[in-house]
């Protein structure tokens, strides 16, 4: 056990052992007010940046397949209630029915979805698509999201409802906080990891958030977004 939460905070820290440890009750004054003025605050920061992008995403996606711009997707977030979150769409229009399918019809990439709840070279996904997922930009309508006070800028990765048995005794855990655009996981090599190694980021996550945490964590995912390291 401490072998993995070295690992964790060596990934966090960018390869350093070091580790800051906050005291508990910054940490919840943080985590019950300051985090949600915090989001506030750098989404007004952000908006001016992430408009320019948005607009030209919604092109291209328009231009590259019919289809809507934005989907949404059911999600469970914080205290166990449901919430749509908003993406730019990267697949087909059809993409449930295709599912569903491919599934029924391949025995071995039924097990690989189960057991990550994605799938490697994806038949579904768009040639826009393919791109925003690389560079994480089909996750810039969660803004709405935020403002809305359904996430956060920083937070375990969203999930659905059936995934939460994956989380198992920690469950009740995930659902204490609100899921974040970018998190732990993404920046620690997304689809490289497993899902029990995204579990442990989670809860890691959870039992040391703080302002510097998740200041060093948007920072960190700068180049993740420049460089699509660990997507799918």
């Amino acid at each position: 056990m401490a072998k993995n939460s070295t690992a964790i905070s060596d990934r966090l820290r960018g390869g350093s052992s070091r580790t800051t440890v906050t005291p508990t009750s910054a940490r919840w004054a943080y985590r019950s007010a300051l985090k949600r003025v915090c989001d506030l605050l750098f989404t007004l920061f952000a908006l001016p940046f992430a408009a320019p992008f948005g607009l030209v995403t919604a092109l291209l996606i328009r231009l590259d397949s019919p289809g809507p711009v934005l989907v949404r997707f059911k999600r469970l977030g914080q205290n166990g209630n449901t919430f749509y979150k908003y993406k730019f769409r990267t697949m087909v229009p059809d993409a449930e029915a295709i599912l569903k399918v491919l599934l029924e019809s391949d025995t071995q990439l039924r097990a690989e979805y189960l057991a990550t709840y994605k799938i490697k070279n994806d038949p579904r996904i768009t040639r826009v698509g393919k791109w925003l997922r690389k560079c994480s930009l089909d996750e810039l309508p969660q803004v709405l999201n935020v403002c809305k006070g359904e996430m956060s800028w920083v937070g375990p990765r969203d999930i659905l409802d059936s995934e939460l048995r994956m989380y198992g005794e920690s469950g009740s855990k995930l659902l204490t906080v609100k899921p974040g655009i970018t998190g732990l996981w993404q920046v620690s090599g997304r689809s490289k990891l497993s899902y029990a190694e995204r579990v442990q980021l989670d809860c890691h996550y959870i039992d040391n958030m703080s302002l510097l945490m998740d200041l060093t964590i948007i920072l960190r995912t700068i180049p993740v977004v420049l460089f699509g390291d660990g997507a799918v």
